[in-house]
């Protein structure tokens, strides 16, 4: 599968994708600390981390699907590809409700539905990114033709392996 979409010879998603998972995953570390030490700032830190996870998690998502519409049609990847992209869209679901819920709650403090919400999230979130791994490390999408320990950088207008060179067993 060659990516539609890339930035400097690499495919974007793979790029953005760590602003969101990590914002979501300290936010739930924030609403923990939180719960220990009872400090309001920490709370209100958790909500804006949501906040911006969010949107970075609808960018990913557009950059997700356009790697998708990429993968061969009826093939495991494409399946795999497919649960990868609406469990993540459930995550970005989970944490909508879990920010909603605390809207309007002083100093952003989380409730037991809004924690429950964001801890879910979290634990979908490390299904899906096993199912990323999976498509990326397994099935090798994404992946330029030929990747090897010596090609050539991706600025370069040169392939990854060159036409007579033999494809690699391991």
């Amino acid at each position: 599968m060659k990516t539609p979409v890339k930035l400097l010879g690499h495919p974007i998603h793979p790029m953005v994708i760590v602003f969101p998972l990590g914002l979501l995953a300290t936010s739930l570390i924030f609403d923990i600390l939180y719960l220990v030490l009872g400090d309001v700032t920490l709370a209100a830190v958790s909500y804006w981390l949501i906040v911006a996870g969010i949107i970075g998690g609808l960018l990913a998502a557009i950059f997700g699907l356009l790697d998708w519409t990429g993968i061969p049609a009826n093939t495991r990847a494409k399946a795999l590809g497919l649960w990868h992209g609406i469990g993540n869209f459930i995550v970005v679901v989970l944490f909508i409700l879990s920010w909603l819920v605390r809207r309007d709650i002083p100093n952003y403090e989380p409730n037991t539905l809004a924690l429950g919400l964001s801890v879910a999230a979290v634990l979908l979130a490390t299904v899906t990114g096993w199912l990323g791994g999976e498509l990326v490390y397994r099935l090798g999408m994404a992946v330029d033709q030929g990747a090897n320990p010596n090609a050539p950088s991706s600025l370069s207008d040169k392939p990854a392996r060159s036409e007579g060179e033999r494809a690699s067993t391991d």
